[in-house]
């Protein structure tokens, strides 16, 4: 059995408001599995979880969209909202085809989050030269997020936690999988590791950590959603406390995490009852 010191997750599950958020969503994954119309069509409600999840990431990364345009349009390329949009649908294409290496390889698979985020718009779109895709950066090279503000981890120490995040997601955990996907978050949140696209790339790492646990395993829950729908200024408050590193801090940011989830379950369920009604 895992100790803590050999796996410091499982301590974070005792923290304030942890448990019950980690039963809450288990909950709420588990009734909108139950649906019937799960059983039928699970393809179109993970397609229509990818679209949304999307769509949500995007606005908090300062492109928000009504769901209907991102459905419409087919030119991601025009400015810089539309090179965000575009990166998150990719995105959100790319997260089910790097679950096979998630556990085996993570650095492997945050590089390639980030070269199909940046798509040609490392080159085109002025976020910096087209070498700076797919690595983390290096000294002298700035970091273009438009949510997150402040300094920013030195290159060196980005290294130094990246490989420390990577060892425990090769090792994994007996966390429970909210626990981990909030810590994965938050962690590629804090550090920026590259030049764009980090918020964008943390939800995605998010996303796949929450669906390789086998919490989600149909990708059905996306959390982004409910990252959006909560705001810009709760996930900053939130974040805030990830980054302070205190047990109130830390619990509050998952338990954060944890509410995402659950509203992404609610707009699943909603398109299962429409689906139901045949109204989509």
């Amino acid at each position: 059995m895992s100790t803590h010191a050999s796996d410091p997750l499982a301590a974070l599950g005792s923290l304030p408001g942890v448990a019950e958020a980690v039963d809450s969503v288990r909950k709420a994954v588990d009734r909108v599995y139950g649906h019937r119309v799960m059983r039928r069509r699970s393809n179109e409600i993970s397609s229509e979880a990818a679209l949304r999840g999307a769509r949500g990431s995007a606005a908090l990364s300062g492109a928000d969209w009504a769901l209907e345009e991102v459905r419409r349009r087919t030119d991601f390329s025009v400015d810089a909202e539309a090179r965000t949009v575009g990166a998150a649908l990719r995105l959100g294409a790319e997260a089910g085809q790097l679950l096979s290496i998630w556990r085996q390889s993570p650095l492997r698979v945050l590089a390639r989050l980030h070269l199909v985020a940046a798509g040609d718009a490392g080159v085109l779109g002025g976020t910096g030269p087209g070498d700076t895709v797919g690595r983390p950066r290096l000294d002298g090279e700035s970091v273009d997020e438009p949510l997150i503000d402040g300094p920013v981890p030195t290159p060196a120490e980005v290294a130094g936690r990246l490989d420390g995040l990577a060892e425990l997601i090769v090792a994994g955990s007996e966390a429970p999988a909210l626990v981990a996907a909030a810590v994965i978050h938050g962690e590629l949140l804090a550090l920026r590791p590259f030049t764009s696209y980090n918020g964008l790339v943390a939800r995605a790492a998010e996303r796949i950590a929450l669906v390789g646990s086998g919490l989600d395993p149909k990708a059905i829950c996306p959390a982004e959603v409910g990252h959006a729908e909560q705001g810009r200024a709760a996930y900053l408050a939130a974040f805030e406390g990830y980054l302070s590193g205190t047990p109130d801090g830390m619990g509050a940011w998952i338990a954060h995490c944890g509410r995402s989830v659950e509203l992404g379950v609610r707009e699943s369920t909603a398109v299962c009852e429409a689906l139901q009604r045949g109204a989509a």
